[in-house]
């Protein structure tokens, strides 16, 4: 695969194709074919291991099965057939496909492709998959990394190939540097992809992760979390005096770690001061609402 056939677009990556000519020992697998799409059993059809979607919600399945079944498929699933077996595999379209079987339909809509090899079989897959809508941003993110390892190709070039801005590439790809937890809640519809793009704001990750905490907990909205992650990003409210003509003392470790400990457990911003006989000192814990001062002394109360 050279990096000029990816440039000129998915059309000179993998061209389209109609439905192969099949023996007429196999004609019972196509019902019947008109313009380019082909109906088959959903029986012949099996998944595509480089599917890039991970999860399927249950209920969002049965609502669309629902629909195909009132009022059919409004799109054609791709796929590619094998003569070695005389299936179909699944390039795009998985979810309409269970979706179909939950419906209790025997047969679907199909438009055949015919890639050249394994790779080729990969970028129609991802790429077809990517242009669709009901990916999670995740999964997403997963299938531009693959992308652009599986080809060499930078960020600029991937989104010329996807019809998106580097920046909208940029920016999806950047909430993989989220923690395992929060890709999972971006996974499930637990926050969006402008919660994930608020949190990344913020540098230490502890104080992200409490972020995440406070957001989930009182489900804030996007410009909520942004907000509050301007507020814990910026440091403590009252800022601690410099020593004059003085370097500032760098924090000992078990004080740091102290702060992080209970930042964990509180879901907000935690300073220590220690004086210089280390057995005194304050500790300064803070708040962005009344919610959140409520929800911080029932945590101390308990």
């Amino acid at each position: 695969m050279t990096r000029k056939a990816l440039g000129r677009g998915l059309s000179a990556l993998i061209p389209g194709a109609p439905a192969p000519a099949l023996p007429a020992a196999n004609a019972s697998v196509i019902s019947s074919s008109t313009s380019g799409i082909t109906r088959v059993p959903v029986e012949k059809i099996r998944p595509n291991h480089l599917q890039p979607r991970r999860h399927f919600e249950p209920e969002a399945l049965t609502e669309l099965a629902t629909s195909i079944k009132q009022h059919g498929l409004a799109q054609p699933i791709v796929v590619s057939f094998d003569v070695a077996t005389r299936s179909y595999e699944l390039i795009a379209g998985e979810r309409r496909w269970r979706a179909t079987q939950l419906a209790g339909l025997k047969e679907i809509d199909v438009v055949v492709r015919e890639p050249r090899d394994e790779k080729h079989r990969m970028a129609l897959t991802l790429i077809e998959n990517l242009q669709r809508a009901d990916l999670n941003p995740i999964e997403v993110a997963l299938g531009y990394l693959r992308l652009m390892k599986e080809f060499g190709i930078n960020q600029t070039a991937l989104a010329e190939e996807v019809g998106k801005s580097k920046a909208t590439i940029s920016n999806t790809l950047r909430l993989l540097e989220l923690s395992e937890e929060i890709q999972k809640a971006l996974q499930y519809g637990q926050v969006t992809e402008g919660h994930g793009r608020a949190l990344l704001t913020i540098t230490d990750p502890n104080l992200r992760h409490a972020v995440f905490q406070k957001l989930v907990a009182n489900k804030l909205s996007v410009r909520e979390t942004e907000a509050l992650a301007r507020e814990m990003e910026a440091g403590p409210l009252v800022p601690e005096s410099p020593a004059k003509d003085k370097k500032t003392a760098a924090k000992p470790a078990d004080l740091r770690a102290l702060e992080e400990s209970l930042q964990q457990t509180l879901g907000t911003k935690v300073v220590i001061r220690a004086k210089k006989d280390a057995s005194k000192g304050s500790i300064q814990i803070s708040y962005f609402s009344f919610e959140d001062f409520d929800r911080i002394l029932k945590v101390l109360k308990k």
